[in-house]
This record gives structure tokens, sequence and C-alpha cells, in this order.
């Protein structure tokens, strides 16, 4: 009996060592190939890194290299020009590891990425939106983050877009003498995007708009109202001339 009872406490010794050491060894896998990552992300090897970084993922959740492998499976995609996929590895970070010290930077980039992808003016501007969202989120979690002014010149120039966007549906309003719309779209560029250098554009566009549609004295007002801003971007002239010319066709009843 003490034999088997013997026996019995070798096994399981032996196979608590084994544990251990399959354990220490899976370990140091995990350990070579987060530096093969590092390396071939390194050497711009972008695909294969690619594929190290989620074999780490995928075996190593709840490791000390799951959440770094997590960010830097995202570094890979977002290097490589992959930015919609590197937001979604990013964005896995963010949910699951919230303690990682590279959330911060994987919430930038996340911004980042949606700024890259933002297309010009005359496009549909979903991402342009997003990035917007997102950096506004970043600035309210991350106050004192030295990536800060990058942040606040990257909205700068997406607000310019959107105005922009918004000015020139205006103008096709004005094209198709939709005089009342065209009014409409540019008094929203000077109402949410009177930080851009558009909105000055914006207050003349309104002014040309109530001429054409025949309201010469709101049209007259607002010119005076805005004399000044006017004259200043050398805008002035040409929105008094549009006045002057209507009220012209109106006297002679045309």
């Amino acid at each position: 009996m003490k034999n088997l009872n013997y026996c019995i406490i070798i096994l399981i010794s032996l196979f608590l060592t084994s544990c251990a050491g399959s354990r220490h060894n899976d370990e140091i896998a995990l350990q070579e190939r987060f530096n093969i990552g590092l390396k071939n992300l390194d050497n711009e090897k972008y695909l294969q890194a690619q594929l190290d970084f989620k074999q780490i993922v995928i075996r190593g959740t709840g490791s000390e290299f799951g959440d770094d492998a997590q960010y830097f499976l995202g570094e890979a995609y977002f290097r490589n020009e992959e930015y919609l996929e590197a937001i979604a590895e990013y964005e896995k970070l963010t949910r699951r590891m919230g303690f990682s010290p590279f959330v911060e930077d994987a919430r930038f980039k996340i911004c980042e990425a949606y700024r890259i992808e933002s297309p010009k003016y005359y496009h549909d501007q979903e991402y342009t939106e997003k990035a917007l969202e997102r950096y506004q989120e970043f600035l309210d979690d991350f106050q004192q983050s030295k990536l800060k002014g990058e942040v606040l010149t990257s909205i700068e120039l997406l607000r310019e877009k959107l105005g922009l966007k918004l000015y020139e549906t205006g103008i096709l309003y004005m094209k198709m003498d939709e005089y009342e719309s065209a009014k409409i779209a540019f008094e929203r560029v000077v109402d949410n995007y009177y930080d851009t250098g558009v909105v000055h554009l914006a207050r003349q566009g309104m002014i040309k708009a109530l001429a054409n549609n025949r309201q010469i004295n709101e049209a007259q007002d607002l010119l005076v109202e805005n004399e000044m801003n006017l004259a200043e971007h050398g805008l002035f002239d040409d929105a008094k001339e549009v006045i002057q010319d209507i009220q012209k066709k109106i006297d002679k009843g045309q």
C-alpha cells in the first residue's frame, strides 16, 4: 500500500513539473515570437508582423504579451496603410484592455486613421465626422496629453473640410436658381463653421442668395452688417454689385 501511495505521489509530482515546464516553454515561445514580430515591424515587413502578433493574441490572451501584441497588431495594419483594419484592432485593445499603457496612443491612432480615410470635401464625409467625434472624445479623456496640439490642428482642418462641403452645396443651389435653399446652406455654414475660413464666403453667399431671391432690403441690411468683414477679405464689392444688378432688373420690371 505504501508503495502504491509513493508511486501516486511520484506521478503527481512529474505531472506538475511537466505542466510548469510546459508553461515556461510557452512563455519563452511567446517572447521569441513577440521579438520576431517587433523586428518584422521595424523592418517594414508588415504582413509577416501581422501574422506574428495574431499568433500571440490567439495563444497569449491573459499573458503579459497579450495587450502588447494587440497594440502592435494594430500598428502593423496602420503602418501598412490598412487603416480600417487598424481601427478594428486598436478598438479591441481599448475595449478589452483598458489598463494597457498603449491605450492613449491607440485612441489617438484611431482618430488619425479616420482622418486619413477622410476623402476630399466633395465626397461623402462619414469618416470626417467619425474622426471629429473621436478626436473630441480623446480631448475629453486625455486633457493633459502631449498630443493635444496635433489633435486641435486636425480638428481645425476637418471642420474646414465640412464647412467647405456645405458651402459648395449652397453654390450648387445657386446654380439651380434655388435661392432659398442656397441661403439656408450658407446660413448653416455661418452658424456651424464660424471658426473656419469659408465662413466669409458663406456670408457673401447669403447676401447674393437674398438678392437673387428679390429680398433686396434683407440683402442690403446683411451687406451693411458685414461690411468690414467682407471688405477685409475682398468680398464686399462683388456682393454689393449683385444687389445693384438685381435692383436694376426689378426697376425695369424684369
